[in-house]
């Protein structure tokens, strides 16, 4: 049986993960934090685009890569199950080559470990 990968819903839950620990890099800032509500075999992670980052188009082009990232990092490492991550893109995501941006944010998966 498989990860299921499943997004923060709710607004206490966003709350809960801010207030946790986070690790910035050139492309995104990702916050994480064990939540007591959380099942064992599912993955919580929010990607967030703010709408300075431009217009609707450009926002879910780079939570589509973003999403491609997670799953292929899924594949080739083992994430810690017991935290729920919110990833928040920066600009920088939408201009730059998708095999740097999986370089570090791989990077950064591995400093959660």
């Amino acid at each position: 049986m498989g990860i299921r990968i499943l997004s923060l819903s709710k607004n206490e839950d966003f709350k809960k993960v801010l207030s946790g620990k986070k690790i910035n890099n050139f492309y995104s800032t990702i916050f994480f934090k064990k939540l007591s509500s959380k099942y064992d075999n599912n993955l919580n992670i929010s990607i967030i685009t703010k709408r300075k980052l431009g217009k609707a188009v450009q926002r879910n082009k780079i939570k589509r890569r973003l999403k491609n990232i997670i799953n292929s990092i899924l594949k080739s490492i083992k994430i810690n199950l017991n935290y729920s991550y919110l990833i928040i893109a920066k600009k920088n995501v939408l201009d730059s080559k998708y095999n740097d941006i999986k370089k570090s944010i791989l990077i950064d998966f591995k400093k959660i470990l």
